[in-house]
């Protein structure tokens, strides 16, 4: 189901996550393109209006998620407008990013748990298997973003942040360590296990924003959550950073996972 032009927006500052693409892509004009971008394309609330007035009503009246693929009481997922192997994760109520105090509640929902496992439909999409150590999920900082809806990015890591990845392998640990990657510094940090059921990315860096050496606020940090086999098991590396937004470290083609 297409979305209302009203609806469709631009997640980071300088790379579209879609919704402005396909804007621009029905405009017919450089007029019509300037409108998209000055007045509908602006709105920052547009993925939270999506599946609090569409998705969720949709569910609840006629057990149909559309636009969305899935609904879940705490949580929707959207196909990326601007195609490709590429889903958002969105809360249900309003809660606007990273610097939200409740994400790192007790009792909050693991969001980046249920966005590994919504990772079936990065396969769904490509129409054959992704391994684990494919699929990265990324969160965009508060001055990295155009939407002020929480909403985790699904996609495959980029061919050369997958390798960089995997030559560090050895050098990450249980404590938050330096390493660059794509050409920015990151803090990456070993997660161990097959899911993260016992581990959510955003109470960890609330965790490391508390100590004294943590000299920024959580809406600062970009979050970027990788798959990875260590010799050990399965497993996850996080990476947290101040200069960019992780969604850049992402690739919507999954070309790391070609069939």
């Amino acid at each position: 189901m297409p979305y209302p032009p009203s609806q469709q927006v631009s997640d980071t500052n300088g790379a579209s996550d879609g919704f402005r693409t396909a804007a621009l892509a029905l405009a017919g004009s450089a007029g019509a393109a300037l409108l998209c971008a000055t007045a509908l394309c602006a709105n920052r609330d547009a993925l939270r209006q999506i599946v609090q007035e569409q998705c969720v009503v949709h569910w609840q009246k006629q057990h149909d998620p559309a636009p969305c693929e899935r609904v879940e009481a705490a949580f929707a997922l959207l196909a990326d407008r601007k195609g490709g192997a590429h889903f958002l994760l969105i809360p249900t109520h309003a809660i606007a990013g990273i610097e939200s105090p409740e994400l790192e509640s007790p009792g909050a929902p693991n969001y980046f748990s249920a966005a590994w496992q919504a990772r079936d439909l990065i396969a769904a999409a490509l129409g054959h298997r992704v391994p684990r150590e494919a699929v990265g999920l990324a969160v965009n900082p508060v001055h990295a973003r155009s939407q002020d809806q929480l909403h985790i990015h699904i996609e495959c890591l980029r061919p050369d942040v997958f390798r960089t990845l995997h030559a560090a392998v050895g050098r990450i640990s249980a404590a938050w360590s330096p390493l660059m990657v794509g050409g920015a510094n990151y803090q990456a940090l070993r997660i161990v296990g097959a899911d993260l059921d016992g581990a959510n990315p955003f109470a960890l860096l609330a965790a490391r924003t508390s100590q004294p050496e943590g000299r920024h606020a959580m809406g600062d940090y970009t979050l970027v959550l990788a798959g990875m086999r260590f010799e050990s098991g399965p497993g996850f590396i996080l990476l947290a950073g101040t200069s960019r937004a992780g969604e850049l470290l992402l690739d919507s083609t999954c070309a790391i996972a070609a069939a």
